[in-house]
Formats: structure tokens, C-alpha cells, sequence
């Protein structure tokens, strides 16, 4: 029987390790933050969690919007992607997981850039547009 990716990463408890210290990352980075000024943080690791935890083919199920949806009006630039994909990268360094582990989770979450990217420019720290509506807190 073969092990999932899910498995190589470690499970939900290494998935989770690894997003807080992405998050993390990712709010003290000036070429990014500027664009989770309005996130429900809670909200944001929860989703990322199960959208990891899903993708690698574990127990998980994501329930978030998709990737357009969340991302539309953003004016999320690539130059602002490839940032936050190089903080995850570095997230998973931190946690020294394989080069192979790191190409199978960022092949499968490399696709949503489309998604995500609305303008085809290097530039990085712009703000977030004053009409973007994040989405709603999760639930108490």
C-alpha cells in the first residue's frame, strides 16, 4: 500500500504547524501583507488546513470558496504570488520537508494561480482594493 502525500507530510498535525508558520510569514512580509489587511486570521488557517489536508488526499474536506471567488477584486499581482509561494517554500524548509514532498504539494496548488493573479505584473506590496469583501468569520 502506498502512503498519500498527506502521509509524507506528516498528517493534520504537521499541516497545521506548517500554515501557522506560513501565515506567520506571510504577515510580517511587506511585498504581501497588505493583502490579508482585512482576514479573519482563524478563518484563513482553517482553510488553508483543510485545503492542503484535502489536496495531499487526506482525511480533510475544504468547504471554502474557490480560489476565483476569494481572490476576485484582490488585484492580487504574480509578483505577489510567486512572494507568498516563495514563503511557503520557506515554511517548508523550516520544517525540513523532502524537495519531492515539495514539488508534489506545490504541483498541486500551482494551478489555482489563474485563479488567483489579476494582474500579469512583478510589482509586490499593493494595497488591497477599498471594494473587496472578504468572507464572512467562521462560526463560533
Amino acid at each position: 500500500m502506498q502512503s498519500s502525500l498527506y502521509d509524507h507530510l506528516g498528517g493534520k498535525d504537521a499541516i497545521v504547524s506548517v500554515v501557522d508558520d506560513f501565515v506567520a510569514r506571510c504577515a510580517n512580509d511587506g511585498r504581501i501583507n497588505a493583502k490579508f489587511a482585512r482576514t479573519d486570521v482563524p478563518r484563513l488557517k482553517t482553510m488553508l488546513v483543510d485545503q492542503v489536508c484535502e489536496a495531499s488526499a487526506g482525511p480533510c474536506t475544504y468547504r471554502g470558496r474557490d480560489m476565483k471567488d476569494t481572490h476576485a477584486g484582490m488585484g492580487v499581482t504574480a509578483g505577489e504570488f510567486d512572494a507568498l509561494v516563495g514563503n511557503l517554500v520557506s515554511t517548508l524548509d523550516q520544517f525540513n520537508v523532502p524537495k519531492a514532498e515539495q514539488e508534489q504539494l506545490l504541483g498541486l496548488l500551482a494551478p489555482m494561480k489563474d485563479d488567483i493573479v489579476e494582474l500579469d505584473s512583478p510589482e509586490t506590496g499593493t494595497p488591497l482594493p477599498d471594494m473587496y469583501q472578504p468572507a464572512a468569520p467562521l462560526a463560533s
